[in-house]
């Protein structure tokens, strides 16, 4: 053998020795990897089979909705004699007393709570139980206990009750901003009396601003597709795992054919409603003192249109009025940021602590002018 045909098969010789080490390396490798992240699927790796059962999350939170009835007397003027006969009420005219006394008839509602502390404690909507005098709630195991208000906070249509009890199923709360639209999420509570119900659906928008169901202040809700129907106020919205991520409160106008739009208040929302009242009997937010409504503004030279909020009026005595702020003006800045609608607005007042300073613009004929405002305690 030539010396140049040994140099050849030796180095043959030494690619097989450490290609094998390599090959060798390169498998171990990919075992850590699957070991570690697991087979790859088809998708973008982000893919998560829906459960074929939602039982478990029923489960977990379903004993911690409560089925609650109210009622009060309401008084009413007897019907008049002549009522049905136009002609004789033109005659005798509106100042026509009814004939006979004052008729009392009991008004019942339903609707739904849920448990949110082991010793009592629930949370609803507050117009559920608004300006009723018996209010009863039925537990999952079909007791059913006397419950009091214990607060209520109308700007965000939630209540706290608490009834006489201990050891209770109390929900459990899902982390803050866990929610993403996409996700699915069921709606239990007692429709129609019917006792507890549980519907699914999708949750198809969160927080949006140009949202306007009519409730009184902030609207910050969950939009879904979850039947919500009269009796459902006040229960929970729960996730998958049932974990509570909203107080249900309102569907969309079913006068207007519309299907599928209801709507919750976010657990922390709620969560922070609860602390409050629980710890000090009110609901600490922040306030300015002025209403507003939205308004366009566009640019003199780039002609670039934006929102402000032209203030229609200022409480006496308000954090507003001591910064002079007047009927007319235009906010266009707060706490150094531009306001984008009056939701978001109203959503970042609340958030802040009585007693803040903030700097404010805001636009009077034509000119910016800025403030610097001390935050006030917003009246009960």
């Amino acid at each position: 053998m030539t010396k140049s045909t040994r140099t050849s098969s030796d180095l043959r010789e030494h690619a097989r020795y450490f290609g094998g080490w390599a090959m060798a390396g390169l498998a171990i490798a990919l075992l850590i990897l699957l070991l570690r992240f697991g087979w790859p699927s088809r998708g973008n790796g982000s893919e998560q089979h829906a459960p074929r059962s939602y039982a478990p999350a029923v489960g977990a939170a379903g004993p911690s909705v409560v089925n609650i009835y109210a009622n009060r007397i309401v008084t009413e003027p007897s019907y008049s004699r002549l009522e049905g006969n136009p002609a004789a009420q033109r005659f005798l005219g509106p100042s026509f007393s009814p004939v006979g006394p004052p008729r009392q008839r009991l008004e019942e509602s339903l609707g739904s709570a849920v448990i949110v502390r082991a010793d009592g404690y629930l949370l609803t909507n507050n117009h559920v139980v608004e300006n009723k005098d018996n209010i009863r709630a039925v537990l999952w195991d079909g007791r059913t206990t006397d419950a009091r208000v214990v607060a209520t906070d109308p700007d965000t249509d939630l209540a706290v009750l608490k009834i006489d009890a201990d050891e209770l199923p109390a929900v459990s709360f899902a982390d803050k901003d866990s929610l993403r639209i996409g996700d699915v999420v069921l709606a239990i509570g007692n429709p129609f009396g019917l006792g507890q119900s549980v519907t699914m659906g999708i949750v198809s928008a969160l927080g949006n601003e140009r949202l306007n169901v009519g409730l009184n202040g902030y609207e910050y809700l969950i939009q879904t597709d979850a039947a919500v129907n009269t009796g459902n106020s006040g229960g929970a919205l729960v996730n998958a795992e049932g974990q509570l991520v909203g107080i249900n409160t309102a569907m969309f106008g079913r006068g207007r054919g519309a299907e599928g739009i209801s709507f919750a208040i976010p657990a922390e929302t709620a969560r922070a409603v609860l602390d409050d009242i629980v710890r000090q009997g009110y609901v600490t937010r922040a306030w300015l003192g002025v209403e507003l409504a939205p308004v366009e503004l566009r640019h003199s030279t780039t002609g670039e249109l934006r929102i402000g909020l032209q203030v229609q009026a200022v409480a006496d005595g308000s954090p507003a009025a001591q910064a002079e702020l007047r009927p007319g003006d235009i906010l266009i800045s707060f706490r150094g940021g531009p306001v984008t609608s009056l939701a978001q607005f109203r959503n970042a007042e609340a958030n802040l602590a009585p007693g803040t300073m903030v700097d404010l613009e805001a636009v009077r004929a034509g000119l910016v002018f800025a403030k610097h405002v001390q935050l006030a305690q917003k009246p009960h």
